[in-house]
């Protein structure tokens, strides 16, 4: 009777997380005060818990996580086509053996499912960050080419007298030595004093030890929901590190959509003692600036070239991988960059959309928008 009511328990309780989680996404589609509760009195907490325990470790523990349930996946598809294929001639041990991973699989996914919902899935369904936070004067209104031009033009400016000023290696790339990681935990909490729902216990952001697939993807840092770390492509071109850092840290405040991440790594870093840092945030918003500015004067060279023009050395510096690091990672790939760029991106714009983020991966440029409104009252 003890063993019967054990392993039904061992069944309801996977099940009920699973349920529990659908319930709490239901109530964060359909109430956002909910949401928002929980992001400013709950979510804090498993950072200055869990993610305190996690940033003990010198490695990324999200990233083996996510190894290791790749693993499990496998593990369970295979035995499943083999439990299948072959079921009246396995040995008993092996189908018993079976259903007690099948069972530790449901148990996890049902783990899993609870903690995606409150560590990720619920934070896009928060109220923006121009209603959390007072952004500019406050106001609400169109920006049109004049604050497009003026803003790209400060930016374009502001990089190029940058560029020059720092160390430099034989192939021209920039030379830094400083400890990036405790700069950026010091960028985020100095902004807290200006945003107070970036205050609290920031981690060290975390190298991915596996960088090389990851510049296949082109993915420049990573937020694991499991562990609560801030993580970074190891191998990309160092101006993009220190904004990338700042904005994987935004996403354990609570700022999951990637042009609120932006922002928040931008501001993180324009005002930072360090240069590398207010470099690398004009270079990570100056591609969007461009794109809109060259819109917003009707595709028109000739206006374009009266305009400050980007150096090439910042041109340079924009880049995402250097020719060498590229050619390191092409060397151990073990699939073609093109097809995982490819699942990568579809993956991706598949997450955001299935989140309520209609635009998918063009969200991203939406920090231009933050932008004009932040320097509204500064520039124009």
């Amino acid at each position: 009777m003890g063993d019967s009511i054990l392993k039904k328990w061992r069944l309801i309780i996977p099940g009920g997380l699973i349920v529990f989680a659908a319930l709490l996404n239901i109530a964060g589609r359909a109430w956002r005060g909910f949401c928002d509760f929980y992001v400013t009195w709950i979510f804090p907490l498993w950072v200055e818990t869990y993610g305190r325990f996690t940033g003990l470790f010198p490695f990324s523990v999200g990233e083996w996580m996510l190894y290791a349930g790749a693993l499990l996946v496998i593990l369970l598809v295979v035995g499943g086509i083999v439990f299948l294929a072959g079921r009246q001639r396995l040995p008993e041990g092996f189908q018993k053996a079976f259903g007690r991973y099948a069972l530790f699989f449901y148990w996890v996914f049902g783990i899993v499912c609870v903690v995606m919902t409150l560590n990720c899935f619920l934070l896009y369904q928060v109220s923006p960050i121009t209603e959390r936070f007072r952004i500019g004067d406050g106001a609400e209104r169109e920006y049109g080419a004049a604050e497009i031009i003026a803003l790209r033009d400060f930016v374009v400016e502001q990089a190029n007298a940058l560029a020059p000023v720092f160390s430099r290696d034989g192939n021209g790339y920039l030379v830094y030595e400083l400890d990036m990681e405790e700069e950026a935990r010091r960028q985020m909490g100095r902004l807290a004093e200006e945003f107070p729902g970036l205050n609290g216990y920031y981690p060290r952001p975390k190298g991915l030890a596996l960088s090389g697939f990851y510049s296949q993807q082109y993915i420049m840092g990573y937020y694991f929901p499991f562990s609560m770390e801030a993580n970074y492509n190891r191998k990309m071109y160092i101006t993009n590190m220190p904004v990338t850092m700042c904005h994987e840290l935004s996403h354990l405040k609570g700022f999951i959509l990637e042009d609120e991440a932006n922002f928040i790594g931008y501001l993180a870093c324009v005002d930072s003692p360090d240069p590398l840092f207010r470099y690398s945030a004009y270079l990570s918003v100056i591609g969007y600036l461009e794109r809109d500015f060259y819109n917003a004067i009707g595709e028109n060279a000739e206006v374009y070239l009266t305009h400050p023009q980007i150096s090439a050395q910042v041109f340079g510096d924009t880049r995402f991988l250097t020719q060498e690091a590229w050619e390191r990672v092409e060397k151990t790939a073990v699939l073609p960059t093109e097809t995982v760029k490819q699942a990568a991106d579809t993956f991706l714009d598949t997450t955001l959309t299935l989140n309520g983020v209609s635009d998918g991966t063009v969200s991203y440029s939406r920090v231009v928008n933050l932008l004009l409104r932040y320097y509204d009252g500064k520039l124009y």
